[in-house]
């Protein structure tokens, strides 16, 4: 069995992660923050806004600011020659 992680980095998915600030309305003077980890596509984002649809319809919390960070990790091999010996004893 394949893991469902690694079958959505092989189409192309990296690794989000998700910092939202957001205002509740009983304590509309406190700044609080919710972050998350999801497999999504850059720079499209498309699970990451129906996520923040969903915010916007059922949760009363009014946002103040979303930050994304995406890495892709799986990606062609990074090399590089190197031209020298190094002799051990």
């Amino acid at each position: 069995m394949t893991d469902p992680d690694f079958v959505l980095q092989v189409k192309g998915y990296g690794l989000s992660t998700v910092q939202i600030h957001y205002y509740l309305p009983d304590h509309p003077s406190l700044l609080q923050m919710f972050v998350m980890q999801q497999y999504d596509i850059a720079p499209a984002f498309p699970r990451l806004d129906r996520f923040l649809d969903y915010w916007r319809r059922e949760i009363e919390a009014a946002l103040h600011s979303v930050r994304v960070a995406h890495n892709h990790l799986i990606g062609p091999a990074e090399w590089r020659a190197v031209d020298g010996v190094i002799t051990i004893n």
